[in-house]
């Protein structure tokens, strides 16, 4: 109440200072009455006037941008001035808190894995964050307040989108390049709006995997099913027919054959069943690489039986760090590939040698038909193959190729391929610094390393 006590004592110094000058008038110049009403209108009129000052202060202030503070104008006026401002700066801080939630909120969505877009009632687009831009190709900035309908084309989210019938989720294929998104619309807003929020999800990964699944079972079941057919069909045949001990043994042979292959598929799945679920090899326990690749060479040989040139390295003094079994494992698939896939009298050669960066590389290295390039990407794929037929006269199980990628991956290494169509293939299999090390050194330090690389530019 301190500005109604100010506002008294404006009034009664407005009135005394009045009334001096109405007895100072009445005095020396007027009658008393007309001096009267004059000193209380010159009163009346000062104080205008100082209302007027002060109210033109604050009402400059209001026309601003209200950053500087209010101006202290004292009694009426300062009270209105102060009340003015702290309600102004209450409901900037108001504002502000709203703003900083706002952002706060928008950042979260932002770091989502999905892709969120806001749209009004006329399905403009009010906000988008990066991740449905980059599904549906659009700007977040320059694209705002464009109807999305204008911008995605796409027929089946059009349809989706104007049916309103969003109960079950909208599967997009090809979106974008390869991809397979998933699109999930809800509503919302209050007052009678309508808005929408355009839910998206990048699901590639899991139509890939479960396009893998599918296709595993499938070559599975197709792989055991054939010989599975032909033991069938001979069981039947030699309970059926008298066979001659000839025809016999010729049955029994197949029959071995088909067991032998179910057997070998079998093995294979168990091995990369194996690979796949326990830890990764030690890092602390060595194989020495020469009796690795004179064993790998032995087998090369006996299986060719002559038919091709083989060049195997035999002395690297070096060891590697893994598992024996999983190496060798590794290398002779393919070793034995370069053999069956070379046409006789061609070259398969076996090679060793340093890295500049301390590392090493296995090689396979053979002259046969080669492999077209859209092809290389895929070899490793279960079950995948260049030529089926060709594969399975060569005794092949579709899955090597896999179980040298996660033998080499689990022993910190990569695997490697080079091919052209009639100028052969090259299998290269590169293994960390970490994991090499020559066969007298206790690790590839500073002294054995630059022994090493001079031995492989020997080579």
């Amino acid at each position: 109440m301190t500005w109604v006590l100010s506002r008294v004592l404006m009034l009664v110094m407005t009135a005394g200072i009045g009334g001096w000058i109405g007895w100072f008038l009445g005095h020396w110049m007027l009658a008393a009455p007309v001096a009267a009403a004059l000193g209380a209108g010159v009163a009346v009129g000062l104080m205008a006037l100082w209302d007027s000052v002060r109210a033109h202060r604050l009402v400059v202030w209001l026309r601003g941008d209200q950053t500087e503070d209010a101006p202290r104008l004292g009694g009426l006026w300062g009270e209105l001035s102060y009340r003015m401002e702290r309600g102004l700066r209450d409901r900037e801080r108001r504002y502000e808190r709203e703003r900083q939630q706002l952002e706060q909120f928008l950042l979260a969505i932002e770091a989502s894995p999905n892709g969120v877009i806001l749209l009004d009632e006329n399905d403009h687009i009010q906000w988008c964050n990066s991740v449905a831009a980059d599904h549906f190709q659009l700007d977040p900035q320059r694209d705002k307040l464009q109807r999305i309908t204008n911008l995605v084309r796409f027929p089946a989210f059009v349809s989706y989108l104007q049916s309103h019938q969003f109960g079950q989720p909208l599967a997009l294929h090809n979106a974008r390049g390869r991809a397979h998104l998933q699109v999930l619309v809800r509503d919302y807003g209050v007052g009678g709006e309508c808005r929408k929020l355009v839910l998206s999800l990048d699901v590639t990964d899991r139509e890939r995997s479960e396009s893998m699944r599918r296709d595993f079972v499938a070559n599975v079941s197709h792989e055991i099913r054939t010989p599975l057919t032909v033991l069938s069909g001979f069981i039947e045949t030699m309970a059926s027919l008298n066979l001659t001990e000839v025809e016999r043994k010729r049955v029994l042979f197949l029959m071995q054959q088909q067991t032998a292959r179910m057997q070998s598929l079998v093995g294979d799945l168990l091995t990369l069943a194996q690979l796949e679920g326990s830890p990764r090899p030690s890092a602390d326990h060595w194989v020495a690489v020469d009796p690795l690749l004179m064993r790998i060479a032995a087998d090369a040989q006996a299986l060719s039986a002559g038919r091709h040139e083989l060049a195997c390295e035999r002395q690297t003094h070096a060891e590697l760090a893994g598992v024996e079994t999983e190496l060798l494992s590794a290398i002779a698939n393919l070793m034995s590939n370069a053999v069956r896939y070379t046409p006789e009298g061609g070259r398969v050669e076996l090679q060793w040698r340093w890295l500049p960066d301390h590392g090493a590389e296995i090689a396979v290295i053979d002259n046969g038909p080669g492999i077209a390039r859209e092809h290389l990407p895929r070899l490793t794929e279960r079950f995948y193959r260049v030529d089926g037929s060709r594969a399975r006269d060569t005794g092949g199980t579709g899955l090597g190729l896999s179980i040298v990628k996660h033998v080499v991956q689990r022993h910190g290494g990569e695997l490697r391929i080079e091919s052209e169509p009639g100028k052969g293939s090259k299998f290269r299999l590169l293994f960390p610094a970490a994991r090499v090390r020559l066969a007298d050194a206790p690790a590839m330090g500073e002294e054995s390393a630059p022994a090493a690389l001079a031995g492989g530019e020997d080579r």
